[in-house]
Formats: C-alpha cells, sequence, structure tokens
C-alpha cells in the first residue's frame, strides 16, 4: 500500500450542514439560531463568566489573602523576663503562673518564648518551649521538661479542684 492509496473508510467523512441556504433546506434564513441577537451572529458566544456587561460575580467577591489554619495550635505564651520575678527553685506550670498572677487569662497550653533574660534557677513545666527559651532556663541551672498538651490541661484540672 503507498500513501496515495491511502482514503478514508466508507461513511467516515461526512459534509457539513449547509444552512441558511432556504426555507426548506430545514436550516433555512435564521440558520435555527433563533431570531437576531449576539448569540445568532458568527462568532457570536460570549467568553465564560460574562454577565451581559453588569460587574461579574469573580470581580464582585473581594480577593483572598491566604486562608486561616483550620487546625492551628493555640497556647498560652509566656516571655523568660517574666519568669524572673519567680523565687528560685520554684516549679513553673501553667496553673502556678496563674495562681500567682503573671498570666491572667489560660489560652490554652503554656509555650514559653525567650525575650528576655533569666538569672535564677527554675523547674519549668511546658507543652512548648523556643530554642532560646530553653536555652536561657538552662543556662540559669535550670531545667526544661515539655509536657503533652494533654498533660498541661490534666495538671490545670487537678489544681482547680
Amino acid at each position: 500500500m503507498r500513501l496515495k492509496d491511502a482514503i478514508p473508510k466508507k461513511g467516515s467523512q461526512q459534509r457539513g450542514r449547509r444552512v441558511g441556504r432556504g426555507i426548506s433546506a430545514g436550516q433555512g434564513a435564521s440558520c435555527g439560531k433563533g431570531m437576531r441577537g449576539q448569540k445568532s451572529r458568527s462568532g457570536g458566544s460570549t467568553r465564560p463568566g460574562f454577565e451581559g456587561g453588569q460587574n461579574p460575580l469573580y470581580r464582585r467577591l473581594p480577593k483572598l489573602k491566604g486562608f486561616p489554619m483550620v487546625n492551628r495550635k493555640k497556647y498560652t505564651i509566656i516571655n523568660v523576663s517574666k519568669l524572673s520575678s519567680l523565687p528560685a527553685n520554684t516549679e513553673v506550670t501553667l496553673a502556678s503562673l496563674i495562681k500567682v498572677g503573671i498570666i491572667t487569662t489560660d489560652d490554652g497550653p503554656l509555650k514559653i518564648l525567650g525575650d528576655g533574660d533569666l538569672n535564677i534557677p527554675l523547674k519549668v513545666y511546658a507543652a512548648a518551649f523556643t530554642a532560646s527559651a530553653r536555652s536561657k532556663i538552662e543556662a540559669a541551672g535550670g531545667s526544661c521538661e515539655e509536657i503533652g498538651p494533654a498533660q498541661a490541661v490534666s495538671n490545670e484540672d487537678s489544681t482547680k479542684e
């Protein structure tokens, strides 16, 4: 078989319907597109999202600038500088800080941040520590023990009773 012998299979190619060629043709006068209007013209479809000149939905809605985290961990945070007012060798927990009055609201498990200086040794029990906070507490001769958020909550419940 040669290239010149390659022909389409019988019935595979059909001519396009010739519209607008007389009334009796079935698609006469208006070619089956109705009467007048933008959609009856050649190339007359509108782009997706076009609302006839009205300000479209995608322009009416505000632009999204990021998304909030769905399961964000919420901590009660405190800086190392606030702990310096406590006496030496004190056990620091969320419940003890609330009792002393350093923290007024319980927003979740305790997290220690590293802003400020600490000169006294403390035993700190918290759900999370920043690296700088951990190094400052240990440099002052204290200890850091990381407890899970569930333990932090259960410890607080036992102190409230």
